[in-house]
């Protein structure tokens, strides 16, 4: 692998909350963005009930690891969606392409049985920069 490992971390996105980084950059390559759970940065609280609610946060989260990387949403080549019901998927879905509109990454969703703090989804991505 060429470049530099870098560790991306901002308050614009929640701490982690375990072992591991927000992301992880490798300079002039890819981000790795570790799932996001819809948590509030500034209160480090659990966002709203409902699962759209829940999939903007964790989209926005999303979006501010990988702004601190220096990539974007326009960059990301590789989804993960987790869900505790994938009754959920049409409504998590709906939200999902408010954020990737076109040119849409490759994306896989599966249901867990239980997510971190039992929120309802958690997204990870990967962008090529």
């Amino acid at each position: 692998m060429s470049g530099t490992r870098r560790v991306i971390s901002t308050t614009e996105a929640p701490s982690a909350i375990g072992p591991y980084s927000q992301g992880v950059a490798v300079s002039g390559t890819a981000v790795f963005v570790s799932g996001q759970i819809p948590l509030d940065p500034a209160t480090g609280g659990i966002i709203g009930g409902t699962i759209e609610a829940q999939t903007r946060r964790v989209l926005d989260n999303v979006k501010a690891v990988l702004r601190a990387a220096g990539a974007g949403l326009g960059d990301v080549v590789k989804t993960t969606v987790f869900l505790t019901d994938m009754d959920d998927f049409a409504a998590m879905n709906a939200v999902y392409t408010e954020f990737f509109k076109e040119n849409c990454p490759a994306r896989a969703a599966v249901q867990v049985a239980r997510l971190p703090k039992d929120v309802r989804v958690e997204i990870e991505a990967i962008a090529f920069i």
